[in-house]
Formats: C-alpha cells, sequence, structure tokens
C-alpha cells in the first residue's frame, strides 16, 4: 500500500503537469511488465502491472506511435455528423459498419489534420476529428496532433511536467514528517522519570517488567528521567542479577531482572522498550521538526548515494523492492507513527533519486531539455531514446539483481 501510494502520487504530478499545458496522456501505469489490471477514463487508460518497481505516464510524441497510417493504405473511415474522421479502421473492413472504405492517398495526423482518400478511383477530401481513434487488433490508438504531443510545448511546461514527479514526492515526505511528529509529539526537556513502554514477549524482562512501570532506581542508584543511564546499566550487567524499584500503580515494586548475555558484543539486553517522554507538538513546531527531519534525511540520503559510488557497499547491503516491503511491515507492526515516518522517508529518496542525472530518470530528461534550452534546439529524439533505452536496461538489470538477492536472503534467514 506505501508503495502504492508514494508511486501514485510521483505518477500524478507528471500527469497533472502535462494535462495542464494540453498534453495528451495515453496511460497512466503503476508498475511495469504486463498487465494485471487496466480501464479506460477519458483519453487515458489507467493500468496496474505486474512489477513493482516503479510506474509512468506516456505522453503522446515521447515515443513514436504504435500503430502507423501511411498512403496506400486500404482503410475504412467513419465519419460524424460534421463529415469528420473519427475512426480509421486498418483491420476486418468488411465487418465495418456505417464506414466509408478506399485507399489512402494522403494523410497528416499532426498538423492540418486531413485525409485525402481514393473511394473507387474519385478522390474525396476529409478532416480528421483531433480525438480520432485508429483501430487495429481491436485496439484503439487516439491520434495526436501536434498541439497536443510533448514535444510542441515549451522547454518550461515540459520541464515542469518532469520535475512535477519528484516535487510531489517532496511535498508528501514534508507532510507525513509534520503528521510524524504530530502524533509521535516532541521531547520533553529534563524529563523526571524514564516509563517502560513496550516488553518483548520472549526476553527476560517478560512477567516481570510492565509496560508503564516507572522506573526509580536500579541496584540503589536513582534513575530519574535519565533513558541513557538505565540503558547503560543494563548493557553492563550480562547474566548478573539486577535490584529495580518501579513505581507500578502509585505503589513502589521491588523487582530482580538478569539481563541475558548477548554475543559476541558481550553485553546485556532485558527486551524493554524505553520511549522518550514527550508532550504534544504546537503547529509552528510540527512544521518546523517536520522540516528539520526533511532537512537530515536528505543529507543522509546523499550520504549513502556517495557510499555507493566510491564502493563503500557491500552488494549485500543494498535492497530492492522485496526487502523494501520486508522493512515496512515489520515498520508497521511497530505503530502508526514509525509507519508514517518511514513512508515520508522513502518518498523523499524517491524523489531525489528521480532527479539524479541518470539515464531514463527524470533527472537525465531534465538535463536534455537544460541542453535544449542552452543550444536552442532539441538533441535529436532518437538519440535521447536510446541513451534512456540503455539507462532503463541497466536500471532493470540492477533490480533484478538485487530482487534476487533479496529472495536468497529470505530464504536463508
Amino acid at each position: 500500500m506505501v508503495f502504492f501510494v508514494l508511486v501514485s502520487i510521483h505518477e500524478w504530478g507528471h500527469y497533472y503537469f502535462a494535462k495542464r499545458a494540453g498534453i495528451l496522456v495515453r496511460e497512466f501505469a503503476i508498475g511495469f511488465g504486463p498487465k494485471l489490471f487496466s480501464y479506460k477514463r477519458g483519453e487515458t487508460r489507467y493500468t496496474l502491472r505486474l512489477l513493482p518497481i516503479g510506474g509512468f505516464v506516456r505522453m503522446a510524441g515521447e515515443d513514436p506511435e504504435t500503430v502507423e497510417v501511411a498512403p496506400g493504405q486500404t482503410v475504412a473511415l467513419r465519419l460524424n455528423k460534421d463529415q469528420q474522421v473519427t475512426h480509421i479502421f486498418m483491420d476486418q473492413l468488411d465487418q465495418r459498419s456505417n464506414t466509408v472504405q478506399g485507399v489512402i492517398h494522403q494523410i497528416d495526423m499532426d498538423r492540418k489534420l486531413s485525409l485525402h482518400l481514393d473511394v473507387d478511383g474519385e478522390e474525396q477530401h476529409l478532416k480528421l476529428h483531433p480525438q480520432a481513434m485508429v483501430v487495429s487488433k481491436l485496439k484503439e490508438t487516439q491520434i495526436a496532433p501536434y498541439d497536443r504531443q510533448f514535444g510542441s510545448k515549451t522547454v518550461a511546461q515540459r520541464s515542469l511536467a518532469i520535475f512535477a514527479g519528484p516535487l510531489m514526492n517532496f511535498i508528501l515526505a514534508i507532510v507525513l514528517f509534520i503528521s510524524y511528529v504530530f502524533m509521535s509529539g516532541l521531547p520533553v526537556e529534563n524529563p523526571q522519570f524514564v516509563k517502560i513502554g513496550s516488553v518483548e514477549p520472549t526476553s527476560v524482562a517478560n512477567g516481570i517488567v510492565l509496560p508503564g512501570d516507572i522506573v526509580k532506581s536500579v541496584n540503589g542508584e536513582s534513575i530519574g528521567g535519565d533513558r541513557t543511564k538505565l540503558v547503560e546499566m543494563i548493557a553492563k550487567s550480562p547474566a548478573k542479577k539486577m535490584d529495580w524499584i518501579v513505581i507500578r500503580d502509585g505503589k513502589e515494586v521491588t523487582l530482580e531482572v538478569t539481563p541475558a548475555r548477548v554475543k559476541p558484543e558481550n553485553i546485556g539486553r532485558v527486551g524493554i522498550m524505553v520511549p522518550v517522554i514527550t508532550r504534544d507538538a504546537t503547529i509552528s513546531e510540527a512544521i518546523g521538526r517536520g522540516f528539520t527531519i526533511l532537512k537530515d534525511s536528505t543529507v543522509l540520503i546523499f550520504d549513502g548515494f556517495k557510499k555507493l559510488i566510491f564502493g563503500q557497499f557491500k552488494f549485500d547491503d543494498l535492497g530492492g523492492p522485496v526487502r523494501t516491503f520486508e522493512v515496512t511491515g515489520q515498520i508497521a507492526k511497530t505503530g502508526l507513527p514509525q509507519l508514517i515516518y518511514w513512508a515520508g522517508i522513502l518518498s523523499l529518496y524517491l524523489g531525489i533519486f528521480n532527479l539524479l542525472p541518470f539515464p531514463a530518470l527524470d533527472g537525465s530528461r531534465l538535463v536534455f531539455l537544460g541542453v535544449e534550452a542552452v543550444r536552442g534546439r532539441p538533441v535529436d529524439p532518437n538519440r535521447e531514446s536510446m541513451v534512456h533505452f540503455i539507462g532503463f536496461a541497466m536500471i532493470m538489470i540492477l533490480m533484478l539483481a538485487v530482487t534476487y538477492n533479496d529472495i536468497l536472503r529470505l530464504f536463508k534467514s
């Protein structure tokens, strides 16, 4: 579900600003590969595909059209009451009713929207409807006049349509971070007590320490509000009995807790979670803290990219969709605030990753648009498409490799 939301908001950014610029959006897809679900609304087909590794918005003019109509072809045309061509049938012509059949002499589906048809030796000059459909093998493809194509728009309009995807991820990330602060609160300065949040069912503390206990002292030493002191005392006492005094239901209770020994670190562990004492955040505090989390997380993400580039990561450190789903499931069990925080991290990462100037990513497409703005003319579309194709193939190979590694890791664990 988290993946679906993050990718959908990213692709919706592309979709919305493309539509605003007047670009024909042929498909809004979540995932890649074979279609699992598909429906068409208006001019756009919405699809859910098999491989959950991203998504795309297919705009008219970005790639060569899949159906070509050329002079010399025999077709059947359906006209509206204004004598405009609404459908061009490429096959099964004898089964098409209420049509005009003939051989195409000339056709312009980009600018003039005109068609010259030879009908039994008589040439007819017809106009194409701007939303005319080409029908071939039971598949309808809407024509794209030049002013509805991606390449017909200004550099600024195209750049906004491309940048809007990552922008939506950044906006979603800050909203999620602010929501997280509202839900989890802010740390209380100089807390007066340490309160047990939860106890692991299989830990040594289970049945002895209870959630909600306030730790007053350990081995005669007052704990007060010092969480770090409690954690350090436990870590230094592997397999050693400790005397705890806790406040439970307003009364002092004496407990004996013996931390388990954790190897190879040789430290003690009792299996409790000690949360930070928090208070409700004001609106201004939540917004400020949300942007701080955004800034700090961005630094960490770029630090991770730096380590990846300079080979400071092992291959096993990388994770694909399988590992992301696994971690997301684990985090979801810890509570809604943590899941919201994690979703914010993923959204921020998705936005930053897509802006990297790597072929097939949004950042690379923005680079090509920047080159066009500087030189005053676009890069050869065929060369640009080849660059993006190679980049996409490299990303898919890497994704398959890390996914395979993730699956092996699951079986080993």
